[in-house]
């Protein structure tokens, strides 16, 4: 059925275009005022042929536009097919995310993320792919089809970031095969060197611990009310990708994520956005201002975010950037602790209770 639609949709294409052809041939050929040389007659020739002329260029117009918004619904929805929308809720967190493509118009983009509920914890990925648009989206279906499974089937975050590792290292490969086939099995040993995923992990426990490992990402913020404070200050491990992984991938302990807290996830698009004057989004600044708008919800944050992100570059950020924001809605009796120290805030904290 395919088969037989595709040339009737080019006999199609190509039909009108003929038929204003075979109007301008005829009229030149069999219109006795074509003949003439007289001025009216060659203004009534050239107002035909621009009439011709107008008129393939409209249809070719037409043609290409619908081809390409074709072209932009099949790649919306390859991007919804890998990065999924999320629930709003999963396993007692409060999860709210947005996208927003670098290329004009377009839905497809190099960035990344997924939460999923496991028996090791709520576990999500955030990453950033280098560059963006349909080239990134084969990177971005590798690492995130990976992550999908290894988050239930790893015990510990090392494990999960060793099977991202490989799966990043197979797809350039094989990429590096089809762009070079006539290179038959010799693979170089970094086939395609420009490429690489800076990716964060982040494992949430049923008691609000959180665990996480770094590859080359912006740290996340944690909102503690108006309080906006990086979720760690070490730096981060190589990308993935043109690096090899150190021998032991010990998780760092972030300490616990109290009920109400928040984590903004992000790419690195949301802090190098610019104004035009050069000057950086101040994404820290702006998380604190939407914090303080009662109530504090994730979607709250994201739209209020969002919307300052667009009105600071005037217009579709260069980069492709993602926001992902988890909120803890577990109530366990876990102290109040002081902004950015992860610490109680009393040495001798007093009962709670809870109504």
């Amino acid at each position: 059925m395919f088969r037989i639609r595709v040339p009737l949709r080019r006999a199609a294409a190509l039909g009108l275009p003929t038929a204003w052809g075979a109007v301008a041939v005829t009229y030149k050929l069999a219109c006795p005022l074509a003949q003439q040389d007289g001025l009216g007659a060659r203004i009534a020739t050239s107002a035909v042929f621009f009439a011709v002329g107008t008129g393939i260029v409209a249809h070719v117009r037409g043609t290409l536009l619908r081809e390409l918004r074709q072209i932009r619904r099949v790649a919306g929805a390859a991007q919804r097919v890998l990065v999924r929308p999320l629930p709003p809720r999963i396993d007692g967190l409060h999860v709210a995310a947005a996208q927003l493509a670098a290329e004009r118009g377009a839905s497809v983009g190099g960035d990344l993320y997924e939460v999923v509920a496991t028996e090791h914890g709520v576990r999500a990925v955030i990453g950033d792919v280098r560059g963006h648009g349909l080239a990134a989206l084969g990177t971005v279906a590798a690492v995130l089809g990976s992550f999908r499974e290894a988050a239930h089937d790893e015990p510990d975050l090392g494990g999960v970031l060793r099977r991202l590792d490989r799966a990043l290292d197979r797809h350039l490969r094989e990429r590096a095969r089809a762009e070079h086939p006539s290179a038959g099995r010799s693979v170089p040993d970094t086939p395609v060197a420009e490429e690489f995923v800076t990716v964060l992990l982040l494992e949430i426990a049923r008691d609000g611990q959180v665990h996480a490992l770094n590859c080359g990402h912006p740290w996340p913020y944690r909102l503690s009310g108006p309080c906006v404070e990086p979720l760690a200050r070490s730096d981060p491990l190589p990308p993935l990708g043109p690096f090899e992984l150190p021998p032991d991938l010990s998780a760092l302990s972030c300490g616990p994520l109290r009920p109400r807290e928040m984590l903004v996830l992000f790419t690195d698009g949301a802090e190098d956005a610019r104004d035009r004057r050069g000057r950086f989004f101040p994404l820290r600044a702006a998380l604190a201002g939407a914090a303080r708008v009662s109530p504090i919800t994730p979607e709250r944050i994201l739209r209020t975010t969002l919307a300052a992100l667009l009105r600071h570059t005037a217009g579709p950020p260069t980069d492709d950037t993602a926001l992902l924001i988890l909120q803890n809605e577990r109530l366990h009796p876990h102290p109040q602790g002081v902004c950015g120290t992860g610490r109680p805030a009393t040495a001798h904290p007093q009962p709670t209770t809870h109504r």
